[in-house]
């Protein structure tokens, strides 16, 4: 079972304390698999293995617009996160999995990896646009257009590969943390600020922007973030073979944790204080 709470709009540092309790549970045995769906205020993170010189304008700029920085514990280099952008944390056991048989297998790393990136690449699938992985490196991409089909529809310009989603976890004790971020209908222009996950020479996308320039092609509005993030949560359970359960609040979730044995009496169930009250619209505040 996954359980799947969509959290609305939630400033990142609440985001790392929220994680750091649920994975303590998950260690615990005390919470089942779950997934955090959510969106940040604008906020730039560093992970481990980020290099100052991908961030292209100062910390006096980046605080004048209201942007935030955060290093953390995730893999990867320097990414973006704004409204608009659907942001998932995976909190999995992956010793909790088991194979085509039956018999209990634990998930390696990399493997885990390229199953969120099938997720998404099945997401991005589900509504027309066709992406995929490139080797080497983590994420998902955009496919190019093909030289027959770049002649074919007479543009002055290709469809670029562009990046659509980026990857990057943290795993101890065998339960993730961290995990992925969707550009749904987020300004891509913030991404102007960074070199995105420290590669210079490949733009980014979102789902708005492929929607628009398929126009022609594919009939429909830009999907809602619950639409995304419903079409994400059913591949999830898919491609990790676990059924799904939507969950209506984080008291939903905290109030279906095991009780504490008693050496472990001093981790609470309980959310970090910023993700305490509820705005009646179900986004907990900022």
């Amino acid at each position: 079972m996954i359980n799947v709470l969509q959290l609305g709009l939630v400033d990142y540092e609440t985001a790392l304390k929220l994680q750091q309790s649920l994975v303590e549970l998950r260690k615990q045995n005390r919470i089942a698999d779950t997934l955090l769906l959510l969106e940040h205020p604008p906020v730039i993170t560093l992970g481990r293995n980020s290099k100052t010189s991908n961030l292209r304008a100062s910390a006096e700029e980046l605080a004048a617009r209201g942007i935030q920085i955060f290093e953390c514990n995730r893999g990867g280099d320097v990414t973006f996160h704004g409204p608009g952008q659907l942001v998932g944390y995976p909190i999995f056991d992956l010793r909790a999995f088991t194979d085509e048989h039956g018999n209990r297998k634990t998930l390696g790393a990399v493997e885990y990896v390229r199953r969120m990136e099938e997720a998404l690449i099945r997401t991005c699938g589900d509504l027309g646009i066709p992406t995929e992985r490139i080797k080497g490196l983590t994420g998902v991409w955009t496919v190019a257009d093909s030289p027959q089909r770049h002649r074919d529809t007479e543009k002055n310009t290709a469809h670029q590969q562009a990046k659509i989603a980026a990857i990057g976890v943290h795993i101890s004790r065998a339960v993730t943390s961290h995990g992925f971020a969707l550009n749904v209908s987020n300004d891509l222009d913030y991404f102007n600020l960074i070199i995105p996950c420290g590669i210079p020479d490949k733009p980014v996308t979102s789902i708005e922007k492929e929607i628009s320039e398929k126009r022609a092609l594919r009939e429909g509005e830009t999907p809602t973030m619950q639409e995304v993030a419903h079409i994400i949560a059913r591949n999830f359970g898919r491609v990790f073979t676990r059924q799904t359960l939507w969950l209506e609040s984080l008291e939903d979730l905290m109030a279906s944790a095991s009780p504490a044995l008693p050496a472990n009496q001093d981790t609470p169930a309980t959310p970090p204080r910023g993700l305490q009250e509820l705005h009646g619209d179900r986004t907990f505040l900022v």
